[in-house]
């Protein structure tokens, strides 16, 4: 079965650091495209960060400094490091494939001020 499977969200205070997993069922990992959204309640999905097969990464204004995304293709997971973070960041993360427009089940992150 192909699917993706996040891993990592919690609650944490402001200025404290989470890293999420995205882990891929598959070897279509390594010829896609891999980003992260997130939802916060009663907003549209947004992108956050994303990286290309071979590692070039763009990030959302608004994490830039703060978040780092990277992969392992020989492990077939992504990562995003979140590190300084504040309440506003409170959502749910979401990793997605993107050629083959494969979407994992979401892992919540709550921020506490």
């Amino acid at each position: 079965q192909v699917q993706l499977v996040e891993s990592g969200g919690g609650l944490v205070q402001v200025g404290g650091s989470l890293r999420l997993s995205c882990a891929a069922s598959g070897t279509f990992f390594r010829i896609n495209d891999m980003g992260w959204y997130r939802q916060a309640p009663g907003k549209q999905r947004e992108l956050v960060a994303r990286i290309t097969i071979g590692g070039a990464t763009n990030y959302a204004d608004f994490v830039k400094g703060r978040f780092a995304i990277s992969r392992d293709n020989a492990k077939n997971t992504m990562y995003l490091q979140m590190d300084s973070l504040k309440p506003e960041d409170t959502a749910v993360y979401y990793c997605n494939a993107e050629l083959n427009n494969i979407w994992g089940q979401g892992t919540q992150v709550t921020v506490s001020s």
